[in-house]
């Protein structure tokens, strides 16, 4: 007994040393930048009422939004293909595709935001092969918007959108669409009824954690977009760094934790992500 109460202990010691880490480099300083957001204003709430009545902040809260929907709406229809070749590929040919997929995390990130700047500025390689091709009549303006953002934004979450989906893939039973097709199911019924609900648990994994990741961009946004192209990473950044308005980036802060939280909420109520921890079935 004594034994078994030894190694209870020690077990919960190995448990309340990374729970004391979460508390003292997370919890503590969110815990603090949450209580900020209701200082500096006179009222408690007069920081949250600044961003209601001001519209520039919710314009940015929406723009924040519709470029995180986009870009997870632009990875998951590129990265479903790309996950199912993955899944599907000989050993080498895997070792091939996880080298051109993993590629973008071995480079810099503020390297390949200004890689993309220098493509597609109106006299980067890009433009210069639309004129050439008589695509086009002049430079189209692909930097310095929302759709340069987009480019910067897909290209480094696609990964992020490939992997849970492959892994997914890899779990389910290839003989489960032979077995479909025996049955007088076509193709595209066998994918669509049998095999694509199978790996819908890797979809929303690759969603949330794209949208999730994307609400929190900055470099590529502050690269690669515009002055009408601001993003809620880059208004908390200038409250603090240049306003000193450590109030209204604790509000702003939070607003965006508050999103990201019921995001997640929402999908472990409606979208059952709790199927992710059995795999597919």
């Amino acid at each position: 007994m004594s034994g078994e109460g030894g190694g209870a202990r020690r077990a919960g010691l190995l448990v309340l040393l990374p729970l004391a880490f979460l508390a003292l480099l997370f919890l503590y300083p969110v815990g603090t930048l949450i209580a900020q957001s209701f200082t500096g204003a006179g009222a408690p709430f007069g920081n949250y009422q600044r961003l209601v009545s001001t519209p520039l902040y919710v314009q940015v809260l929406q723009r924040t939004l519709w470029l995180s929907l986009g870009t997870t709406a632009i990875c998951a229809l590129l990265g479903y293909p790309v996950a199912y070749r993955l899944a599907h590929a000989s050993p080498r040919g895997k070792a091939v595709l996880l080298v051109f997929i993993l590629l973008p995390f071995w480079t810099n990130l503020l390297v390949r935001t200004y890689g993309w700047m220098v493509l597609l500025n109106p006299k980067g390689v890009i433009n210069q092969a639309l004129v050439w091709l008589g695509w086009v009549s002049a430079p189209v303006p692909l930097v310095y918007n929302s759709f340069g953002v987009l480019v910067g934004m897909v290209q480094i979450m696609l990964p992020y959108m490939i992997l849970p989906i492959a892994a997914v893939m890899a779990q389910v039973d290839p003989q489960l669409r032979s077995a479909a097709r025996s049955l007088g199911a076509g193709p595209f019924a066998s994918f669509a009824f049998v095999y694509f609900p199978m790996t819908l648990p890797g979809v929303m994994a690759g969603v949330l954690l794209v949208f999730t990741v994307s609400l929190g961009f900055f470099v590529v946004p502050a690269v690669l977009g515009g002055p009408k192209d601001l993003v809620l990473a880059q208004l908390i950044e200038f409250n603090i760094n240049t306003s000193l308005n450590w109030g209204l980036a604790g509000a702003l802060s939070t607003v965006l934790l508050a999103v990201t939280v019921a995001i997640f909420a929402a999908s472990q109520r409606w979208l059952g992500m709790a199927a992710l921890w059995g795999g597919a079935r």
